[in-house]
């Protein structure tokens, strides 16, 4: 397994401890909540964000930071 790029580690590390994905015990359609995992950390990334853990916490407090993400 050391053949792969170090985005796909990353990206693994981050859905799995800050979303719990390999704790996860979704046993209908897992690989669409894992895209869904992705496709929020693509867009905080993409908004600059360095702390994904911290910035979902703050999502959580206040849903208009959320939604003032940039999609593009």
């Amino acid at each position: 397994m050391k053949s792969l790029r170090p985005t796909h580690h990353r990206s693994h590390y981050v859905r799995d401890v800050t979303f719990g994905e390999d704790r996860c015990r979704t046993r209908i359609k897992p690989l669409h909540f894992a895209r869904f995992r992705s496709f929020a950390i693509n867009i905080l990334r993409a908004n600059g964000v360095e702390n994904i853990a911290r910035e979902l916490y703050v999502n959580a407090l206040n849903f208009n930071n959320a939604l003032a993400y940039r999609f593009s």
